[in-house]
């Protein structure tokens, strides 16, 4: 077991090793586009098509450890702690017939926290915002969160707003229909969710992997046609036809 304080230096030493080798972690260097964040650890493991960076941001206690842990391990802890520093876990799944490995990393809600998780931004390419349903300040923080989240990862990143422990009914602060605007006001899709009871936590992952798939295939798509085209002389253009003396006749392709 190793002890709280040897955790928050562990997670600031790695940090420091990931921004000198941000390749090796999976993270973007900035300046590049969406799709490289995406494409750096691909085919790295021949078992997935795909390796994507997912963050679970939020306030300190709104379940963000344990919708981690129920996804990728199905397990809930009633007594989980706050977490320290950053962690993450994986789970590898189909998403339109391609084999996605989705790679989660669960930052600590802490304000003291702030300068070491910013960095982990880098390179994500989905992020799963929750607040408490049961703590109107967790929903009212939402906003400063999707600032921080903006202001560190690329603007094309997938961002779901899940209000956690929907069990808890006789205990809401927070009305869905407000959830709901916001999020739509905002650009986000939205559930509400119970890692207690695994309730649209599948679904919730499954939303954003499936979305930021779709993006991927559209860019693709998109550098295919682009390439199909600068490769095919367009009509009217002049083509140079003449021998090995250097006497060059020049005709456009229409002329006779």
């Amino acid at each position: 077991m190793i002890e709280k304080d040897s955790k928050e230096i562990f997670a600031g030493y790695f940090i420091s090793i990931s921004s000198l080798f941000p390749h090796c972690f999976g993270l973007r260097v900035r300046g590049g586009e969406f799709i490289r964040s995406i494409e750096m650890a691909h085919k790295v493991d021949h078992e997935y098509d795909y390796l994507f960076k997912i963050v679970l941001i939020g306030d300190s206690g709104v379940g963000k450890s344990n919708i981690l842990s129920r996804f990728t391990r199905n397990e809930f802890c009633l007594e989980s702690k706050s977490t320290i520093g950053v962690e993450f876990a994986t789970r590898t799944l189909e998403i339109d017939g391609k084999t996605v490995k989705a790679q989660i990393w669960d930052t600590a809600g802490q304000e003291r926290y702030r300068a070491i998780t910013s960095a982990y931004y880098r390179g994500a390419v989905g992020a799963l915002l929750v607040y408490d349903m049961t703590k109107t300040q967790t929903f009212d923080n939402v906003q400063r969160w999707l600032r921080e989240l903006r202001d560190h990862a690329d603007s094309n990143i997938v961002i779901m707003l899940a209000g956690n422990k929907s069990d808890l009914k006789h205990l809401r602060a927070v009305q869905e229909e407000d959830a709901r605007v916001l999020a739509e006001k905002e650009g986000l899709s939205f559930l509400e969710t119970s890692a207690l009871e695994a309730f649209n936590i599948e679904k919730a992952f499954q939303t954003i992997l499936t979305e930021i798939h779709h993006i991927i295939s559209k860019k693709a798509l998109v550098a295919q046609e682009a390439a199909k085209l600068t490769s095919i002389p367009g009509q009217g253009t002049t083509i140079n036809v003449g021998d090995a003396s250097g006497n060059w006749t020049k005709k456009s392709c229409c002329s006779t």
